[in-house]
């Protein structure tokens, strides 16, 4: 066999997938996926995958480059911790979902005794501390570190806030015997957000602390190592594939929509700035690189929630006649997460739910318009991204990649005309990741750049032409 082949791992949550590259084709030579054996041995998954290449290539592959991400075990796990809900809170929220971690926790002001219980109870990866700007607030990060330093939690704790405070935080933590880490203030100034650096160290203890509490430490027999959460990596692509490299042009700015079966995320690689004249942009600065993490939206883990979210009247009518027992087929996908829709019932059911957590998650995702009405009249105030400029929408994850209809779910993320203030993309072109690459294409972009973003467009699918927008039901 070549020496030129790369071997890509992706430990999902549902599914334990893998790609096998050649770099020198530039071609996916061989592409499984086995359910994931989070619960037993990680690497049953893994070895029957890595079983399954070999069959399809006739024998072993020499790889030279063998990498891998996760979101198995829940993924990073991670809270938030903060003093002003729309401020600080908000920027160590954004740091920990830009760094490809799933909150579990969001904090504000001081903790209470209830709230520290609950912070114990979620049982974090890793928590991040942050509050007061620099020079600002100092007595309630102290007081929270306090509170944390009592605790039993063993999490890792990232200190991001006043850098006043830091030097009593840091003995706080240390003398209740937690491993803490110093970072620059997420919010230095009112306005201001840095949260580069936190990004930077939250990934260093993902690889350094996470993956051997996971059961992840074991996969290293078989890969050189695993390098991100799977978020970090599918957001690495998206950057990538907008930017493009000084000799490989991009696609410009633009959304992927990642429908998993534990949640639904979306990426934008856009300023989303104000693009109509009096539109005043409020709240804090839009990230240009952006992900929002829909936990209630899952396919498999959280299929229920998906059918509350849209009302269960609502969504019975919906399948009315197709689906003939929906609680019990609701239900068994919770129960056996790594079912695959077979019957023609289980595809309708498969294609609503999947149509639902896109349209929703982008919802959230996307910014909106607000009336407001000041002594200067009516104003018109934008809140977070105004993404209807975008031209391009890649869909990725198995509703998509496998589904019978990818072009009907991602209808659901387009501007309405039923929901006006809603800044959805309005005309963009779909393109769905055929060969469920965009985890390899982000873990090879340091690396190979050019490569990563020619073999990524050559396997990106363009959907047909002509989707209107604000036609979804």
């Amino acid at each position: 066999m070549k020496s030129d082949h790369a071997l890509f791992v992706d430990f999902g949550s549902t599914f334990t997938k893998i790609v096998l590259v050649d770099l020198a084709a530039e071609a996916v030579v061989g592409r499984v996926q086995r359910p994931s054996t989070v619960e037993s041995d990680i690497t049953v998954a893994l070895r029957d995958g890595l079983g399954d290449i070999e069959r399809i290539l006739g024998g072993r592959p020499v790889k030279n480059y063998r990498l891998a991400s996760s979101s198995a075990a829940g993924g990073l796990r991670m809270v938030a911790i903060g003093l002003v809900p729309d401020l600080t809170v908000e920027a160590a929220k954004r740091a920990v979902l830009g760094a490809g971690a799933k909150v579990v926790g969001v904090y504000a002001y001081q903790l209470t005794e209830k709230e520290i219980q609950e912070l114990q109870e979620a049982a974090p990866d890793i928590i991040l501390l942050a509050g007061g700007t620099d020079g600002g607030d100092r007595d309630n990060v102290i007081r929270n570190a306090d509170c944390l330093s009592r605790t039993d939690l063993q999490a890792p704790i990232i200190y991001a806030g006043n850098k006043a405070a830091s030097d009593e935080v840091q003995a706080l933590l240390i003398a209740g015997s937690k491993e803490v880490v110093i970072a620059e203030n997420v919010m230095p100034e009112i306005g201001i957000l840095k949260v580069d650096r936190v990004r930077s160290i939250i990934r260093e203890l993902f690889i350094k602390r996470i993956i051997d509490a996971k059961g992840l430490k074991n996969a290293e027999r078989f890969i050189d190592s695993i390098l991100m959460p799977t978020p970090t990596a599918v957001l690495n692509a998206a950057k990538l594939l907008a930017e493009g490299t000084p000799s490989e042009s991009g696609f410009g700015e633009l959304v992927i929509v990642d429908i998993g079966g534990a949640t639904t995320d979306i990426h934008s690689i856009s300023l989303g700035a104000p693009t109509e004249a009096g539109v005043v942009q409020k709240g804090l600065p839009e990230p240009y690189v952006k992900r929002t993490v829909e936990g209630d939206l899952g396919m498999r883990h959280n299929a229920s929630n998906i059918v509350q979210a849209v009302g269960k009247e609502k969504f019975h009518q919906a399948v009315l006649g197709i689906v003939p027992d929906l609680d019990q087929a609701v239900e068994k996908l919770g129960v056996i997460p790594e079912s695959v829709p077979e019957s023609e019932a289980e595809q309708v059911l498969d294609v609503k739910l999947a149509r639902a957590a896109a349209g929703l998650a982008m919802e959230r995702h996307a910014g909106v318009v607000e009336v407001v009405y000041g002594p200067m009249g009516q104003v018109y105030v934008q809140y977070g991204k105004d993404l209807r400029g975008i031209k391009t929408v890649i869909g990725t994850g198995g509703p998509l990649v496998f589904g019978p209809d990818p072009v009907a779910v991602l209808k659901e993320t387009l501007y309405s005309e039923q929901k006006p203030f809603s800044l959805k993309p309005k005309e963009p072109a779909f393109y769905v990741d055929e060969k469920y690459l965009l985890y390899a294409i982000g873990l090879m972009a340091d690396k190979y750049p050019d490569k990563a973003l020619r073999i990524a467009r050559k396997y990106l699918k363009k959907m047909p032409e002509g989707v209107p927008h604000g036609t979804s039901e």
